[in-house]
């Protein structure tokens, strides 16, 4: 999408919020061959200012029309019914990302932005109440053991990524960046990390429901707390809806997913079942990255779409996705007669 007279025409704008350019937007694209999208944002402005090159590569990407407009809805209410009780669900975890205005995204975030994003959260997550309440932990000046929990735990991230580090996303690590999590380690936030927010709710077993309404109130309270500590708001684009460094996350941000065994599926086909979790709008991983996971059966099974469907239809899209899968499993097991 960069082509000589994108290039030309734009390639020695700076961004007003972080001084972000084309150039460092595309440096992963550059730098490695093997990009899903290669482009990546250092601000709000880059959306715009470089519209140009992100607007048909993100149409492209989440098939939207130029004139698409963006609708959230987080209203938990509106979710009919949830995953069926005999289905083998480990585990549910939902997560978005959320910007701040008038802070840079990671890539081209300042120094001193950075630090007002951790500053402004630590104090925000101290008015947390009642099932959301919990602690901060900075990665700066970390005590072993905390750090040790935190791994444990799977909740911490690290750095070393070679695209958030070509994308300069790990300038200043670990500086002003973090992590909170509640007391019943169900509700998370990442400070800083490939976004100035990660919001994360999950628990163990398959009560889908439960985990976007912890969410959706999880998000408010932060929305809440940010806006009375500082005057400020998510972005929020008409357009693209929740704004993200990663194009492909615009939108919701939002990944909603179980670890569920299907043993018939795999016996069946895994293809099949990629293909199949296509046709619901899905997206099959393994559970530990590799496919089918530590037991051979176990996948993570996700909305695949984040722009064009609010909150609430790519959750229920998960739900009755993961209802008939596993609807279509026991059949598979009965035909194979496992």
């Amino acid at each position: 999408y960069v082509t000589k007279e994108k290039w030309d025409q734009l390639k020695n704008i700076k961004t007003k919020t972080s001084g972000f350019t084309l150039e460092k937007a595309i440096a992963c694209a550059v730098q490695f061959n093997n990009q899903h999208c290669g482009i990546y944002a250092g601000d709000w402005d880059s959306y715009k200012d470089f519209a140009p090159v992100f607007d048909p590569l993100i149409q492209e990407y989440h098939g939207i029309s130029p004139d698409a407009k963006h609708t959230s809805d987080m209203d938990p209410t509106k979710i009919k019914g949830n995953i069926v009780g005999d289905a083998p669900v480990h585990s549910t975890r939902i997560r978005v990302g959320r910007s701040i205005d008038g802070f840079g995204l990671s890539p081209g975030i300042t120094k001193e932005q950075r630090v007002g994003v951790e500053q402004l959260m630590a104090s925000a997550v101290q008015n947390f109440t009642g099932g959301l309440a919990g602690k901060y932990y900075p990665l700066t000046g970390m005590e072993e053991s905390v750090r040790q929990q935190l791994v444990d735990d799977h909740f911490l991230f690290v750095s070393g990524d070679r695209n958030l580090t070509v994308a300069g996303m790990e300038r200043d690590w670990p500086e002003g960046r973090g992590i909170f999590h509640n007391d019943e380690k169900t509700f998370l936030i990442w400070v800083n990390e490939e976004d100035q927010l990660r919001i994360i709710s999950m628990e163990n077993g398959g009560n889908v429901k439960g985990v976007f309404e912890r969410l959706c109130l999880g998000i408010k309270t932060v929305g809440d707390s940010v806006r009375k500590e500082s005057g400020k708001e998510f972005c929020l684009d008409p357009k693209y809806g929740y704004v993200h460094s990663c194009p492909t996350n615009l939108g919701t941000g939002m990944r909603a997913s179980v670890h569920i065994d299907l043993p018939g599926w795999t016996k069946h086909s895994v293809d099949k079942l990629k293909a199949r979790c296509e046709d619901l709008h899905l997206q099959p991983r393994g559970t530990r990255g590799e496919s089918g996971g530590q037991t051979g059966h176990t996948y993570d099974i996700s909305n695949k779409h984040r722009l064009g469907y609010s909150e609430v239809q790519l959750v229920q899209k998960m739900i009755d996705g993961v209802n008939t899968l596993w609807e279509e499993d026991k059949e598979l097991q009965k035909q194979y007669k496992m």
